[in-house]
């Protein structure tokens, strides 16, 4: 084993045909803050949709499509959604100078996370007040790619929250208030 830890982070284990495996676990409803007053947490199940259809979802290096490292298509890479988890399993070889790179970086313990790269659809959010902030929590998203990353934002999962657009308007839960705005980037 490279590395690994139990709070469910990016594990790498030599496989018997010279190749890496590659797991990974996002705990779902976890909470963290992407910015001062804004904090998100995705739900349990979040991804399901996507996944159960058996769509395409890469593994890619820092949210990069020119830098895959798995795929779904190709058939090395396994997405698991259960209700604690998003669970990834992959298999890299190491043939291609960024593939080569990622590992390299990993056995230098720069790279240590994992960030989903997803979109929102229209009432896939709930967005409410809390004091002066605000908590986004996803309940649907539709699971495109995750990405071996240097620095998650969910620190427990080590995990990465991407930029998000919020809808046009939304509503805050239990005030009312409508909203209107342009961009709500962590």
């Amino acid at each position: 084993m490279l590395w690994g830890a139990a709070s469910g982070a990016l594990e790498l284990r030599a496989d018997s045909k010279g190749g890496v495996r590659v797991s990974g676990r996002f705990p779902y409803a976890t909470e963290t803050e992407l910015a001062p007053g804004r904090a998100e947490r995705i739900e349990a199940r979040a991804f399901a949709e996507r996944i159960n259809a058996g769509e395409e979802i890469h593994l890619l290096f820092g949210h990069d499509y020119d830098r895959p490292l798995a795929s779904r298509s190709a058939g090395s890479l396994e997405v698991i959604d259960t209700e604690a988890a998003l669970e990834i399993r992959a298999s890299i070889d190491g043939n291609t100078t960024w593939a080569a790179d990622f590992l390299a970086a990993h056995r230098a313990g720069l790279i240590r996370g994992l960030s989903p790269g997803f979109r929102v659809p229209k009432g896939g959010e709930r967005i409410e007040r809390r004091g002066d902030g605000l908590l986004r929590s996803i309940t649907r998203a539709e699971l495109f790619e995750i990405s071996a990353c240097t620095k998650p934002a969910y620190d427990g999962a080590q995990i990465e929250a991407r930029a998000w657009e919020p809808p046009v308007t939304f509503e805050y839960i239990g005030t009312g208030l409508q909203r209107t705005l342009n961009r709500w980037r962590a």
